[in-house]
Order: C-alpha cells, then structure tokens, then sequence
C-alpha cells in the first residue's frame, strides 16, 4: 500500500474515542480525591446537582478529546528530511524528528485500540527520556507503512520511491522463533519469585496492621485477636501466610506471563527481529542488531531442569543508561530453549560468545553486603524496638527467617559472582537465584570507570564500570590491578576497532 505523507493527516476518526478514553483517565487522576470525597458523602448531596456535574465533566472531556484529533497532524517534510507532528489545543506546538535520529518505531495495540479497530505508533529518538511521540489511533495498513518510511532514515526521490516501496512488499518474512504456551507457562510457574514474594508478603503484614490499627482506634476494648494470637497459632498463621502467598505468586506470574507473552514470535524480516505479541494488548517491536548494546541470558534452577531461558536485549535507547527504568524497559524475550537462545545470539551478536579469562570478586565482598543487609538492619532493628518503637519486639520471630534468607542470598550471589573477558566480548554473571549473564562487545563501549575506594587499597579492589548505550553494568569488588589491565586493553580496542556501536 503506498501512501502520501507529504501533506498533513489526521488519525483515524474513531479516534475519537481512544482521546476521550485518555483525556478521561487523566481528568480521573487529577481529581482523584474529589471523587473520594463525593464517593463518602454521595447520601449527603443533591442528587440533581451531582448529575449536572458528571455531564459537565463527560461533556468537557468530549470536546478536549475532540479538539486533540482535530489539532493533531502529522507529515514528512521530505526537503528537511524530518518528521513533523503539530499538536496542541491552546498553546500549539510543532515538534520535528530528523528521520536520521530515529531509533526505534513500534507499532502497538491496546485493548481499547483492539476493540475499535486501531494501533498506536511510538516513536522514539536518542533525545528526550521517553517516546518522542505517539500516534494513537491509525489502521494497522497506515502505521506499517509509515513505520517502513520512519526507518529507512533517508530522504526518498520520485526516481527510486517504486524501487523501495517494491522492495518492503516483496521483503520475505522468515519465521524464526515461535515461543508455545507450554514454554510461556514453565515461564509463569518458574519467574520472579522473589520480587512477587516480597510485594505480596508487605501486603499480608500491611493488611494485618491495618486490622489491628481499625480495633484500636475503633476503640472496642477486647481486642477479638487477642484470644488468637499465642505463639503456636501466630506459628501456624505464618506458615499459612508463607504458603498462601506462595500460591498467589504462582498464580501471579502465570497471569502476567500468559497475558504480555501470549502468541510470541519472532520473524526474521531481512536484518532485522519483528517481535510480536499480546492477548489483550499486542505489542510489535523491531530489534536490529546494529542498536543491540546488551543481551542478557538468565535462568534459575528450575527453569534449568526444564530448559527454557530468559532473555532481555536492551537497544541503544534515549533513556539515561544509568537509571532503572533503562532495565525495566528492556525487550523481554521467554521461554526460550538452548537452541533457541543459541540461534538468538548468532543473529543478534554475529557469534556465540565464548567465555575466555574468568576474574572472581574478592572475599570481602561478603564482608561488605553482610554489613549492609545484615548488621546494619539487625543493629537499627534492635536499637530501635528497645528504645522507641518497643511493639517491634513482637516481630523478632521473623529474625531467623530474615537472617537465614538474607545469608544464602549473599553466599550464592557471591559463589555466582564471575566476570569473563574474551577478545570478542564481556560477560558479567551475576545473581543469587536467579543467574543472569550480560554480554558486551568491547565496542559498545561509550565510557568505562574503575575505581577504589581508600580503605580498598591495602586489599588491592575495585569496582569496574561499563556505560553503553544500552545500560551500564558494575562489577566489584574484584582485583584492582587486572581490573586496570582490562580497562586498558577495552580502550585499546575501542580506539583501533572499524566496527560501530550503532
């Protein structure tokens, strides 16, 4: 399908409806707690006049919402090689995007966006700290030929514009990988137990206090708990809690996994990874290999018996590469095999990494994170459930358990802990339960600190630092003089090296 984007357009006219949707959601944030209070005292107010100012409201946001699609347009500046949107209600804007500082284009759908027909376009450049613009509402045979155009990244003649646009349709697609909802619910059943358990855990402990809080302030004199809570039952409610949250985090995980992965495939569509997938939402993203800054490889133990692997891919991204929504926004890849991570690693990396030189942190990295989850809370603990907050000593039957927990973590995040230089790439592996494995090539590299703190010198570590596009990823506390020899063999081969990082 071939369309003119020379001139202005406007999305979809249904569109309509995704401005409200959004325009409403906002309004709702914005005055959450009006509508708390309204909610509370609803017997209390004139039921006329709350009617009168939910049609206000609704009919407010229809005309904000309309206005937005009336004022929103969209166009390719082909003389200036750039991408112009125009937007705004009353203060009106015009953003133009080089094409050549494009670095990512998706193509996504929401549940919303499914219903009525429609996607969303992002796209994302290398200067601002999140999507330099959406479209939200465009047909699926629109938003793939203007993601087609926003990426070739160059200015297009009369001459060659049949060549190209005959090339994308005759562009063979290869299906490369497809993940089965058997591996996404290994997946489910065998990821991100710790973080779910711990959430779940601080909701459990937070409801109870809420109970407790509510008897006393509701000031009912026998406290109905107290006839319970004796140690043998305050035992058996823990183990109770443990397994119920166990359960949930089970369940949790498989939900989320089944919905954000359902139905994912790669296709190989010339040099480039399409990933798609998506029950309610459906998610489309490009990964070309040139933009991969960081692939990471992790598995725990029972993923390892069953085989299947995570994998995340972090691309050179606008986000600041030191903060952790840089991680979180990650491209997820799961329940991949052996096979599968091998064939993904080929493509994305050209080879697949071998691990050559292996460098150990130091004992004293024990040393360093026992005083930190260990003493430094059991003393701040005590100190303060003898001296301020004496109704902490009711919880000092979690003790063990927190002691014992935090204890195997730092052990096996130590034995874990490795760094492998080869003359291709960089592997840091890490992580207690669940063991990842970042790989860099050297070129990648934008800058690299290492550094020793005073009272490391007599020890002789370090703590290594590698920025990318991508991410930055630490390495510590290990040998400070191999951790110099690296560094300056790294920048020997950023400086010699014909490769590019993007």
């Amino acid at each position: 399908m071939n369309n003119d984007f020379s001139s202005p357009q406007r999305q979809s006219l249904i569109g309509v409806l995704i401005m409200f949707a959004d325009t409403l959601q906002s309004a709702i944030r914005a005055l959450f707690p009006i509508l708390i209070v309204w909610i509370i005292k609803i017997d209390q107010m004139n039921k006329i006049y709350l009617t009168i100012g939910i049609v206000a409201v609704f009919l407010l946001v229809a005309v904000i919402a309309y206005l937005k699609y009336i004022n929103f347009t969209f166009y390719l500046d082909e003389e200036n090689e750039e991408f112009v949107i125009k937007r705004g209600i009353i203060n009106k804007s015009r953003l133009g995007i080089p094409l050549d500082k494009i670095q990512q284009v998706n193509i996504n759908q929401s549940f919303l966006q499914k219903i009525i027909g429609v996607h969303a376009l992002e796209v994302d450049t290398a200067g601002t700290a999140q999507k330099e613009v959406t479209i939200k509402a465009i047909t699926h045979d629109l938003a793939q030929s203007l993601k087609s155009r926003l990426l070739e990244g160059i200015k297009t003649t009369s001459d060659n514009s049949e060549v190209e646009t005959e090339s994308h349709n005759t562009a063979v697609k290869h299906a490369f990988i497809q993940i089965s909802l058997l591996s996404l619910f290994k997946t489910g059943i065998t990821s991100n137990y710790v973080r779910s358990f711990g959430i779940l855990l601080a909701f459990f402990i937070t409801m109870f206090q809420y109970i407790e809080d509510f008897i006393k302030y509701a000031e009912i004199e026998d406290d109905p708990l107290d006839n319970y809570l004796r140690t043998d039952v305050i035992l058996k409610f823990i183990m109770f809690i443990i397994l119920a949250i166990m359960a949930m985090v089970i369940v949790v995980n498989l939900g989320r996994t089944i919905l954000k992965f359902f139905n994912f495939r790669i296709t190989k569509q010339n040099d480039s990874l399409l990933l798609s997938h998506g029950l309610l939402n459906t998610k489309n993203t490009i990964i070309k290999p040139e933009k991969v800054q960081i692939v990471t490889v992790g598995r725990n133990y029972f993923q390892k018996k069953l085989d299947i692997l995570d994998i995340k891919i972090r691309q050179a991204s606008s986000q600041d590469a030191n903060n952790h929504e840089n991680k979180k926004s990650a491209i997820e890849i799961p329940g991949c095999n052996t096979v599968e991570k091998d064939m993904l690693l080929k493509f994305l990396l050209h080879e697949i990494p071998q691990e050559g030189i292996v460098l150990k942190p130091n004992i004293r990295k024990i040393l360093m994170q026992s005083i930190k989850f260990l003493i430094t809370p059991l003393a701040a603990y005590f100190l303060l459930a003898n001296y301020t907050f004496t109704e902490l000593k009711e919880y000092i039957l979690f003790l063990p358990v927190y002691i014992l927990f935090i204890s195997l973590i730092i052990y096996f995040g130590f034995r874990n802990s490795r760094l492998f230089v080869s003359n291709e790439f960089i592997i840091k592996q890490g992580g207690a339960w669940d063991v990842d494995k970042d790989y860099i090539a050297p070129h990648k590299i934008h800058a690299i600190s290492v550094h020793q703190y005073f009272w490391h010198k007599g020890s002789d570590i370090g703590i290594l630092n590698l920025y990318t596009a991508g991410g930055k990823i630490s390495f510590g506390l290990a040998d400070y003089t191999k951790l110099k020899q690296f560094v300056n063999y790294w920048l020997y081969q950023v400086e010699t090296t014909n490769k590019n990082w993007m």
